[in-house]
């Protein structure tokens, strides 16, 4: 199958990822239609995210101030049946972006729930550690998700939930009731630091809704700094279901 033409090419960098079990019924009403649960050991999860968004390209084009910006997302892991071979993809609950424009983009072609709000970050590195720490400012409150690691990133092992987590290349989301939207991700595999340290503070209630306040609030299931790399994001196909 042809692929589809470029969207828009960008360095990802500095992934967190806070993966928490979630009750499949609390994810289910936000399942596109056409699409299901991608289950990890049997176990239906979601991943809050933060990432720094670089070097950032439209239709091969940089825009000016909107080319290195922070996004930070609520995100969980679902499959499509093509028919020939299962895609193994993300949906997405909350997507948080700095800029309006970017935004509004992203919710006018892939019908995306993206946010504006303030958001700022530090990145540094102190002797043999990494840390990084992502906020955001929802309704005058400034929400935070941090970590720190050791400072050598490592290869994904085979079979892990690292793998699990990372190698998801499709994206999906409900145009209409009768449409779904995929699009492809493209990447390398990454490397991983092995993470020591963690915090999330944050408006569960008000960012995600109430359902999710008793899963993200508790322990998560894993946690996660990957090193990235560019990455590509290909304009979107649309299907009947």
């Amino acid at each position: 199958m042809e692929r589809k033409a470029i969207f828009l090419t960008a360095e990802w960098e500095y992934l967190v990822m806070l993966n928490y079990q979630i009750p499949p019924e609390i994810l289910i009403p936000y399942l596109p239609k056409g699409t299901q649960l991608d289950l990890y050991n049997g176990k239906a999860l979601a991943s809050v995210v933060g990432f720094l968004f670089n070097k950032t390209k439209v239709f091969g084009l940089q825009w000016p101030f909107h080319t290195n910006f922070e996004e930070v997302n609520l995100r969980f892991y679902v499959k499509r049946y093509d028919g020939n071979i299962w895609k193994r993809g993300v949906a997405f609950i909350s997507e948080i972006v700095p800029k309006h424009i970017i935004a509004w983009m992203a919710n006018a072609l892939y019908n995306e729930h993206y946010s504006r709000m303030p958001m700022k970050h530090q990145a540094h590195i102190e002797n043999d550690f990494l840390q990084l720490n992502y906020e955001w400012q929802n309704k005058q409150q400034w929400n935070g998700l941090k970590v720190k690691a050791l400072n050598r990133p490592i290869p994904i092992a085979p079979d892990s939930e690292e793998e699990f987590i990372f190698e998801h290349y499709w994206g999906y989301n409900q145009l209409n009731k009768n449409t779904l939207i995929e699009y492809g991700v493209e990447h390398p595999s990454w490397k991983i630091y092995p993470v020591t340290y963690y915090e999330l503070n944050a408006d569960i209630a008000g960012l995600y809704g109430t359902q999710f306040v008793p899963h993200l609030t508790k322990e998560p299931n894993s946690i996660m700094l990957a090193k990235g790399s560019g990455v590509t994001i290909r304009k979107p196909s649309f299907y009947k279901v």
